[in-house]
């Protein structure tokens, strides 16, 4: 238990962690390469994007394989720094499917990286904790991140701890927590 610490940090964290949470698409198809293009976190280039809106438009989806791809190609839009098309996509995401939690992480990051309002983001970011991102530590830092950027320094100094811990081989969680000193009071 944390008792009561005095919180400082050397600069705010202005990095958020990379896009994740791609959704597995299985099969040989087009949102299949939209997943894959998404996976490997690479700009979102013509025949990526191409892949993913042919996937929406002219295959037959099962209707998880059509949330995943709304998430895959937001990701896609987030790499190429379309934050505003990108949001619209997980948007899509959730509203076919409001349990899925990587949609949730994704727009977090996006409005997080757009510097949207740090309550929405925290919110996104909890939301996608609570409902078992496959990606826990890359909720906990974007919250950190939001956190700090709300000047909340104990609750981002916490979830960089827990990002750390969760994923103790990602140098960025560590890097940040190495910025704060914490004294006892």
């Amino acid at each position: 238990m944390i008792g009561k610490f005095l919180f400082g940090a050397t600069l705010a964290a202005a990095a958020a962690a990379p896009a994740v949470g791609a959704v597995t698409v299985i099969g040989n198809s087009a949102a299949r390469l939209c997943y894959e293009a998404a996976e490997a976190r690479i700009a979102a280039g013509r025949d990526s994007l191409l892949q993913c809106d042919s996937a929406l438009s002219e295959e037959t989806l099962g209707e998880r394989d059509r949330v995943a791809t709304y998430v895959n190609r937001g990701i896609l839009k987030m790499h190429a720094g379309n934050f505003g098309a990108a949001v619209e996509d997980f948007d899509r995401a959730i509203a076919r499917d409001p349990q899925q939690a990587e949609a949730y992480l994704n727009k977090g990051l996006a409005l997080l990286r757009a510097g949207h309002d740090s309550d929405e983001v925290i919110a996104l970011f909890g939301t996608a904790l609570e409902k078992r991102t496959r990606r826990p530590a890359f909720a906990y830092y974007g919250r950190a991140v939001a956190y700090e950027t709300k000047g909340r320094l104990k609750e981002a100094w916490l979830d960089y701890r827990e990002a750390s811990r969760l994923d103790p081989k990602w140098r960025e969680p560590r890097d940040e927590l190495a910025r704060f000193t914490v004294q006892h009071r």
